[in-house]
């Protein structure tokens, strides 16, 4: 029964996307794929943590139909190998569940039917799988199949005709082979494996630190009283940083992008440099013992200090960025950068908690790993073309057209809605046409399997009975 449950899938796996682009497809693989792993594990799909990676990975189908963006896309295969991977153990980190995710999906079926001993360096099939048999089975008939058609080719003429005209045009080969490959693919996710020792590692570890046997009061007072000139003396030049910082912030010239370009860029390279110099300097005083030494009051206290200062200079490389774009409009490298600065606040914020909770190095992996998921969910939600597009006629001082009409069709609808309205010369506006009328062939002649919500919205306007 779960051999025919596997070709099903695997039939519908190449009816979604043999020759096909994405779109609805991968929403119904998605619900496929749910559905499949609910019937080859139920008892683990009864866990709290796997219907949470259950309700996220829905969450990015809809995504995918609804925005139908690259970055939704990514966010679903990464949800993929989530929740396949934390079907294998669901007490794993989500890096950990990420592992075993792909480590499935391309080899979870030779794996099942490998047996590698530790002892002896050699692999051998299990017992139910007889490769050599199956091979017989198969090519032993075909072989004396094909020789007796050659024979009797030779001997009857009216059979010679007939062989002569059979046709096997009809069969899709390469339909086939993708078939195969998704017969491969749901094989080996229906029982998810976890990579050892990794996966065993993960579940052992906790995200506490604890007292080593090594405790030494000598030794933690010069390590205490070298982090403490340190961390002063470093929190002296971020404030004296910070506050020739705030002074630029009033002369900037914000009519010239080259200017506005130059303060960025260059407050995000120090950005970069300087926290992630910070982390360090913070994880190697507080990686062991100095955690429990009873006098580093003096050092929590400038470490705390030092992580607040690096959050006042993110703030400023954040109005530097916000300034940037209210003249100059938005792009992807500007919401990039504010992206950044979001995902390093948070690696600051996660740093001021391990210290003040004596926590260890896997607690931040662990943390900052399940945020970056939750964020490219999020971020996965937004049509960022159609918000900058947006953004950019309606509220950006000044906009570069160009730009916005070399951004995907999924801002074309917007623009030629906006085309009239907005001060661009007529060659534009004739490019501006011409992406719209070739979005909207495009979008009108997607098979079912690649329609997105996109396609309602152009049925909506533009019947087929006008094109």
């Amino acid at each position: 029964m779960k051999h025919i449950l596997i070709i099903i899938a695997s039939f519908l796996f190449s009816i979604l996307f043999f020759e096909k682009s994405i779109g609805l497809n991968l929403s119904l693989f998605s619900i496929l794929t749910i559905v499949f792993l609910m019937l080859y594990n139920p008892q683990k799909i009864r866990n709290r943590t796997i219907r949470l990676y259950i309700l996220a990975y829905i969450t990015t189908a809809v995504f995918v139909f609804i925005q139908h963006s690259n970055l939704s896309i990514i966010a679903n295969c990464v949800a993929f190998f989530t929740l396949v991977g934390a079907v294998s153990e669901q007490k794993t980190s989500i890096y950990v569940n990420w592992l075993n995710g792909i480590y499935t999906s391309v080899a979870g079926y030779f794996h099942r039917n490998l047996e590698v001993s530790t002892e002896k360096e050699n692999v051998s099939w299990k017992k139910d799988l007889d490769l050599i048999h199956v091979a017989k089975l198969i090519g032993i008939p075909l072989l004396f199949i094909i020789i007796f058609v050659l024979l009797y080719k030779n001997g009857n003429p009216m059979f010679n005709d007939l062989v002569n005209n059979i046709n096997f045009n009809f069969i899709n080969f390469q339909w086939l082979l993708f078939t195969v490959l998704g017969y491969y693919l749901f094989s080996n996710i229906s029982k998810p494996i976890p990579v050892e020792p990794a996966t065993n590692k993960d579940v052992k570890t906790t995200n506490t630190l604890y007292k080593s046997d090594t405790f030494s009061e000598e030794k933690l007072k010069k390590e205490k009283q070298l982090g403490t000139t340190l961390l002063g003396l470093l929190n002296l030049l971020i404030i004296l940083y910070i506050i020739t910082d705030i002074a630029s912030l009033t002369s900037i010239d914000t009519t010239r992008a080259s200017v506005l370009s130059s303060q960025v860029h260059n407050g995000i390279n120090t950005l970069i440099a300087s926290i992630v110099i910070a982390i360090i300097i913070i994880l190697y005083f507080f990686r062991g013992n100095l955690n429990f030494y009873a006098e580093n009051k003096t050092l929590k206290q400038l470490t705390y200090l030092w992580i607040i200062l690096n959050v006042a200079l993110i703030v400023l490389i954040a109005i530097k960025n916000q300034n940037y774009i209210t003249s100059f409009g938005l792009t992807y490298k500007r919401i990039g950068v504010h992206i950044y600065i979001l995902l390093t606040l948070i690696g600051l914020i996660t740093t001021f908690l391990k210290v003040m909770n004596i926590k260890n190095m896997v607690f931040l992996f662990r943390t900052n790993t399940q945020i970056a998921f939750i964020t490219l969910i999020l971020f996965s939600a937004v049509n960022w073309d159609h918000t900058i597009t947006k953004y950019n006629l309606n509220q950006a001082q000044h906009f570069d057209i160009n730009y916005l009409i070399k951004l995907s069709n999924r801002n074309a609808l917007l623009l030629y809605e906006q085309k009239d309205i907005i001060n661009i010369s007529q060659k534009n506006k004739n490019r501006i046409d011409t992406k719209y009328w070739s979005y909207v062939k495009e979008v009108l002649k997607s098979e079912w399997q690649e329609i997105s919500f996109e396609k309602f919205i152009i049925d909506d306007k533009h019947p087929s009975s006008e094109l």
